[in-house]
């Protein structure tokens, strides 16, 4: 009993002297806190749209305890940063906060930015003031970039219309639904879909030199922006009775299912489709023509055909999807709903899997024709003269395949730009998108 009784007063002891030791604060002009980071940046964001939560530690790394007559922006609330300050929010400052010694607390930082009249981002920035009983003050710089865009929500084109515009547009909502008898055209502009946001097209579609993505403009890590990151946006749906169809230099990237197309007519030249949640163009009963094009890292297929008339010449198809090892093919064609015709000339199938190349004839009483010629075919050979003229059977063992085709690669950053390295075969034989 004395020796439980000893060990209960030697513990209580303890606590006291822990509790008086950290009880203990100075007001030592020298004692200071420690920040993970002089300057918080938040990226660009656009005006009037809420940034993500940074946060950030501050450390007290002193002997003894620091206190805080208060924590406050230079600006005030002018510059449109919000602060959270060890569970209590700026409204305009916190006070009395303490610090203990070996101890620290966490600051969440947002920001949502006013329209700055530019055409270019701005800088926005403030400082957020750590003001200390010894009357020391410590700020840690708040930066991020603002850029104007329109916004449009839920429009529907019921006449010809033509959207240019040299900044951002941002589309909310379900986006576009191009109406039947009606044109968008689309020009020399880029459309920052939010969400599951995308473009409907029952009339017709012409965008020429204009890009199609999510809306994030931040980083999911330091090293990764949302930018790579598939399936933020919902793609471009082209409905059955819409016609005329027409995209020219154009990128769609990041979206679910990127290009859609139901018995309707599509024509590609010089355009990405890239980093697809679904699949890159999946065609039904559809005339489409691509030239000059890149369809690659698709979760399901880069470049999917099921009936109708098709013809892909000069095209690169790059399965190299990076965040499922269960990805579709390169490239698959069936005749499962109607006749299918296919012509692929000039034009590299390539990917991770030792085969991404699939043709399935699922319907005898459907016409099922296909023809390659002068492609390179990441499959096994195949014994046909009549369908394949002077193709590359690739295989995971050839010295120069896959990933190797190309020359600025960075799977770590998960960063792809197909861009041919000279040492390619498809380099030399001018086959693909160089």
């Amino acid at each position: 009993m004395m020796r439980r009784l000893f060990f209960f007063v030697i513990t209580i002891a303890a606590l006291l002297s822990a509790c008086s030791d950290n009880d203990s604060f100075t007001t030592d002009s020298r004692s200071l806190l420690s920040f993970d980071a002089d300057t918080i940046k938040l990226d660009t964001l656009f005006s009037g749209v809420p940034s993500s939560t940074y946060s950030f530690w501050v450390h007290n790394h002193n002997s003894d305890g620091l206190r805080l007559n208060n924590v406050r922006l230079e600006r005030g609330n002018q510059s449109g940063f919000r602060v959270n300050v060890d569970g209590e929010f700026l409204d305009p400052v916190v006070t009395n906060l303490e610090v203990r010694k070996g101890d620290s607390i966490l600051v969440f930082v947002e920001v949502t930015t006013r329209e700055n009249h530019a055409i270019d981002p701005q800088l926005v920035e403030d400082n957020l003031l750590f003001t200390l009983e010894s009357g020391t003050v410590q700020k840690v710089n708040l930066r991020a970039w603002s850029w104007d865009a329109l916004k449009i929500e839920n429009l529907l084109v019921e006449r010809d219309t033509t959207i240019s515009s040299t900044l951002p547009i941002v589309i909310y909502g379900d986006g576009i639904e191009v109406a039947e008898n009606a044109t968008l055209r689309l020009e020399g502009t880029t459309l920052y879909f939010h969400d599951n946001a995308g473009i409907l097209v029952k009339g017709s579609l012409q965008a020429e030199n204009t890009i199609l993505r999510g809306d994030r403009l931040d980083r999911m890590f330091d090293y990764l922006p949302y930018d790579r990151i598939s399936g933020q946006w919902g793609g471009v749906k082209m409905r059955s009775g819409s016609k005329n169809n027409v995209l020219t230099n154009c990128e769609i990237r990041n979206a679910m299912g990127a290009l859609f197309c139901d018995s309707t007519d599509l024509t590609m030249t010089n355009c990405i489709v890239h980093n697809s949640r679904g699949n890159g163009l999946l065609a039904y009963q559809s005339k489409v023509d691509i030239d000059y094009c890149q369809f690659s890292n698709a979760q399901g297929i880069c470049l999917a055909v099921d009936g109708g008339t098709v013809k892909v010449t000069r095209t690169t198809l790059a399965q190299f999807y990076p965040f499922s090892a269960d990805r579709g093919a390169a490239l698959v064609f069936g005749n499962l709903l109607s006749d299918l015709n296919i012509d692929c000339q000039k034009t590299l199938v390539t990917g991770y899997d030792a085969d991404v190349f699939m043709g399935l004839k699922t319907d005898t009483l459907n016409a099922f024709n296909y023809h390659f010629a002068d492609c390179i075919l990441r499959t096994d050979s195949i014994d046909d003269a009549e369908h394949f003229e002077r193709i590359l059977w690739e295989t995971p063992k050839d010295s120069v395949q896959g990933i190797k085709h190309f020359r600025n690669i960075d799977e770590d950053n998960l960063f792809y730009e197909f861009q041919m390295d000279s040492i390619s075969p498809a380099f030399k034989l001018e086959i693909g998108r160089l």
